[in-house]
């Protein structure tokens, strides 16, 4: 291939994304300016010579978007830290809490746990995805704006930057998680032995369903025991580590995953228990979902929570 081809494609290239009253013009300076280089390089091979200015000049959409200063991002860096913000905010904040919203009016509305959940999960895909869009086409269209009206590369300044997050030390709040997890596995274990509850006719029951010491109260109890030690182990190494948030959400998961199991299936009262006490609530099954859906949301709120303080 000649030089002449080779620096004549490279023209076209560049000249015809450009306005037409613009394109003889830059045509010729673009010649121009890739011919002196050239010879002002000197050597034998031309070739060789155009080539590499060619490649210095680089892209020519790159090299025409000098003269039309058209963005070739979709959002650019003077906009994309904002971006990140309120993407951030609205899909990690705003987002979950509708989400879960929805879910509990399901379940308030009389629908089960698994109509709940379909809601939720629903909404959080589908109105996510929508918001993701939206807030990225507003963002787009501003990167255009900008540009065109040549307010791009506002200057920043040390006003903007956040507050230092304050570092989990494992105070007064992990000593008070402790004694929760402790106090609730002392609570379940108690109403077990002593059979609080006095019935109409004098019999003292269990409040919980002692079916489940066959079975799913065990993990519960082995949960709850988990984030005990793991709670005293951030109070020792005075925050959350990584490996440390790895255990908390493994110890969480063997509680909550259970205790959720079990509520979902009306089974975590004493049948005498609610057959007795008839005046706890009207609607059983709403309370019971309900319950289930906090529950898990707690769980995974939690573990977040201490992971995104490991990650800091």
């Amino acid at each position: 291939m000649s030089t002449g081809v080779l620096t004549e494609r490279y023209v076209h290239e560049v000249v015809r994304r450009l306005p037409a009253d613009q394109r003889d013009d830059v045509a010729q300076e673009l010649r121009a300016t890739i011919a002196d280089t050239i010879d002002g390089r000197g050597g034998d091979d031309h070739q060789a010579a155009e080539r590499e200015v060619l490649g210095e000049l680089g892209d020519p959409v790159r090299y025409a978007a000098q003269y039309t200063e058209r963005p070739l991002v979709l959002i650019g860096p003077d906009l994309y830290p904002a971006y990140v913000r309120v993407l951030t905010t609205l899909v990690a904040g705003v987002l979950p809490v509708l989400s879960l919203g929805l879910a509990l009016l399901e379940v308030a509305d009389g629908g089960g746990l698994g109509d709940a959940v379909r809601v939720g999960a629903g909404t959080l895909i589908g109105v996510g995805a929508q918001l993701v869009a939206a807030i990225t086409v507003v963002f787009a269209v501003n990167e255009r704006i900008r540009y065109r009206r040549g307010t791009t590369g506002d200057r920043w300044t040390p006003d903007e930057l956040p507050d230092v997050p304050q570092q989990d030390k494992g105070g007064v709040a992990a000593l008070a998680a402790v004694a929760w997890n402790v106090l609730l596995f002392a609570l379940i274990v108690w109403q077990h032995t002593a059979e609080p509850y006095r019935a109409d006719d004098g019999e003292h029951l269990e409040v919980l369903n002692p079916d489940l010491w066959s079975g799913w109260l065990w993990p519960v109890l082995a949960g709850l025991a988990g984030l005990a030690v793991v709670g005293v182990a951030r109070v020792a190494g005075q925050g959350w580590t990584v490996r440390l948030a790895g255990w908390y959400a493994l110890a969480h998961a063997v509680f909550t995953l259970p205790l959720a199991w079990v509520l979902y299936r009306q089974e975590l009262f004493n049948p005498d228990f609610l057959a007795d006490a008839t005046t706890l609530w009207e609607s059983q099954e709403s309370v019971y979902g309900g319950a289930a859906l906090i529950v898990l949301a707690i769980g995974v709120t939690s573990v977040a929570k201490a992971y995104r303080t490991a990650l800091r």
